[in-house]
């Protein structure tokens, strides 16, 4: 008599689905995680969406190696990705949030017709931003640093901002 094997139910598939999602996001936040001072926030971005589109890929082989197994392993890691996916949601947010603010930062030296000439890279961390880059006076400077306090979400603000010539 052959042996047969059940499909697995939908809430198996559902439950082995959001241990890939959590792979994937948790591959992404590690890619988030590292620092390189030398690299634009654009940079930074990039790497990040490269990083993660590699994990999703590598994620999705190892879901579909841990399904062809089944068994209670998958069950027992869906219920651990489960416990910790309000963790893992609650630091995706805050890193979206961090690039909120530095999107929100830029695009206010862009509407500023003596900060929209120069680069300024924009930095932020737990809503505590960072300016670096050259600024053509003080006043300039001092200006970029109101613009950045007057972001929601904005903590703090460590201005870096060198005046050209001093």
């Amino acid at each position: 008599m052959p042996i047969t094997q059940t499909p697995p139910s939908r809430a198996y598939r559902l439950k082995a689905l959001a241990l890939a999602c959590s792979l994937v996001a948790i591959a992404g936040l590690a890619a988030c995680g590292k620092k390189d001072d030398s690299q634009t926030v654009g940079q930074k971005l990039d790497s990040a969406v490269a990083s993660t589109e590699k994990a999703a890929t590598e994620a999705k082989a190892k879901t579909e190696a841990s399904m062809a197994k089944a068994g209670d392993a998958v069950k027992d890691a869906a219920q651990k990705v489960e416990a910790s996916g309000s963790k893992t949601a609650s630091s995706m947010a805050a890193t979206a949030e961090d690039m909120s603010i530095t999107a929100s930062v830029s695009a206010g030296f862009a509407k500023d017709s003596e900060l929209s000439a120069i680069k300024i890279d924009v930095d932020t961390k737990n809503g505590n931003v960072t300016l670096y880059g050259p600024a053509p006076t003080v006043a300039a400077r001092d200006k970029a640093s109101n613009i950045a306090k007057s972001i929601k979400g904005v903590n703090s603000v460590d201005n870096k901002l060198v005046v050209k010539g001093s």
